[in-house]
């Protein structure tokens, strides 16, 4: 080093103070020196899973146990043989979340028309569900009669990928975050149909989810596919994997404005 550093620079840098050496800390001390992350987000790491369900449509929508306000449950065993929504809130009592439950509640026998169950996910513990549907029936007038799955540790919430990326980046210092407005139906093979994501400020259209479960059940049953703004009683689009002769001979009457597009009777 000395034919490198001259001899002046050399003495200079080794009068430079040294660093103070940093504290050894064992792993019993760790919660003590970092204050900042809570038990809970501690917790809730502990349950990411190394890899997460691929949640893509046509995919099995994952199973789990979970405590809901109509007690434990089985999710695949809930679904059953019906079509299900679950839909996420943000948490209890707050503004935007209240007035999506009401709109779903009053919902509750047009679903049932449709053979589909609902169910609600909120990042809170039983207690504050139960004393939050109190408010809901009150504030639309209503009555919640479908479960409400509490999820304070977001086991289900993370499993489902409910969760804004920019929370999980700032877990330490933020805390466990709460889940995002999400949408999954779901058919009675336990299929995933459809999904939706909203940030938390932006509440839904309980018509819109009605209005797609009705397409995704046309499509079903009657082998076709709906057009923009679709709704019940409308024209419906012929496939292209079916050919203008078949089609007459399935459905009679076929209006062709391309040969790509094509319109027949619901």
């Amino acid at each position: 080093m000395a034919s490198i550093i001259p001899r002046a620079g050399f003495r200079a840098l080794t009068a430079l103070p040294r660093a103070t050496p940093l504290p050894r800390v064992s792993f019993s001390q760790l919660p003590r020196a970092l204050p900042r992350l809570q038990p809970l987000s501690r917790r809730f790491l502990a349950t990411i899973p190394q890899e997460q369900p691929r949640l893509r449509l046509g995919s099995t929508a994952p199973n789990f146990k979970a405590t809901t306000t109509h007690g434990e449950i089985d999710f695949h065993e809930f679904i059953g043989n019906s079509w299900a929504i679950l839909f996420s809130h943000p948490a209890d009592f707050t503004p935007v979340c209240t007035t999506e439950l009401g709109a779903f509640a009053k919902l509750k026998d047009e679903f049932e028309k449709r053979g589909v169950k609902m169910i609600g996910l909120s990042a809170n513990d039983l207690g504050s569900h139960d004393k939050w549907i109190d408010d809901i029936n009150e504030v639309a007038n209503t009555n919640v009669q479908f479960p409400i799955i509490a999820d304070a540790d977001r086991k289900v919430a993370f499993l489902y990928d409910m969760v804004d990326q920019r929370d999980l980046d700032n877990i330490a210092e933020k805390g466990i975050p709460f889940t995002i407005r999400s949408v999954f139906i779901i058919d009675p093979e336990k299929k995933i149909r459809l999904t939706m994501l909203y940030p938390a400020s932006t509440g839904r259209n309980s018509a819109e989810v009605l209005r797609v479960i009705d397409s995704l059940q046309t499509a079903d049953r009657k082998g076709v596919a709906t057009p923009i703004n679709w709704n019940v009683g409308e024209d419906v689009i012929v496939p292209p994997s079916v050919s203008t002769e078949d089609a007459k001979k399935k459905f009679g009457e076929v209006r062709e404005l391309k040969p790509y597009l094509r319109y027949t009777k619901y």
